[in-house]
């Protein structure tokens, strides 16, 4: 005979509990109508950074915050339908190709894997558009002490464009977890116009202030 607590973990698995109440039956986003609801989202959706229009999903805060770092920082990889399904909520104009915030070959073996790329792989299987990865990214290193000027330039030296992939998309959307000064995404932004690319858009799950 099952216990009680046996039953009641088979019935959730069963309904798909969702991954913040635990309880409500989900929908695609993984997440119940009403946790879905009570999120941050960010109104408007549209903040500037260096003169760039970045779209963003919500505010970086509770629960946001805490779900971003764990899939980050804690292979919690269970959350990246969630994530994915926030980023088709942004009204974007037609792209032909999207690209995920780069990491170092560094940090890849550090993390074991690129968030953005994970959750880039899903929204090009649903939107049936290709992932492009036409920008290799340096080891970045501590800020500290640099002034403002500075700290710019490191960013914009790590994004280097691959010349080989010159001239292949021209509309193209950057996909990022978390913008706060916007100085990754504005230099990702400008290797890719160095590429060729024309019309980028950038989108990012939650926007933090600075």
């Amino acid at each position: 005979m099952l216990s009680p607590i046996h039953n009641l973990y088979h019935t959730l698995l069963s309904r798909r509990a969702c991954q913040l109440c635990g309880f409500s039956p989900t929908q695609t986003h993984r997440l119940c109508d009403d946790c879905w609801t009570m999120l941050p989202w960010k109104s408007p959706s549209l903040i500037h950074r260096h003169e760039r229009n970045i779209y963003a999903c919500f505010d970086y805060s509770f629960p946001i915050d805490r779900i971003i770092h764990l899939f980050k920082y804690e292979q919690q990889l269970h959350y990246q339908t969630f994530l994915a399904h926030t980023l088709l909520e942004l009204k974007l104009k037609r792209f032909q190709a999207i690209v995920p915030m780069p990491i170092s070959n560094e940090r890849l073996k550090e993390r074991g894997y690129n968030q953005m790329m994970v959750i880039g792989k899903i929204l090009s299987k649903k939107l049936q558009i290709p992932i492009w990865q036409p920008i290799e990214r340096s080891a970045q290193h501590s800020q500290k002490g640099l002034t403002r000027v500075e700290r710019i330039e490191d960013i914009q030296s790590q994004f280097k464009p691959i010349r080989s992939e010159k001239g292949k998309f021209r509309n193209i959307l950057i996909i990022d977890d978390v913008v706060t000064t916007g100085s990754s995404v504005n230099a990702l932004a400008n290797a890719l116009e160095k590429l060729g690319c024309q019309n980028i858009q950038i989108a990012c799950i939650a926007a933090a202030e600075y």
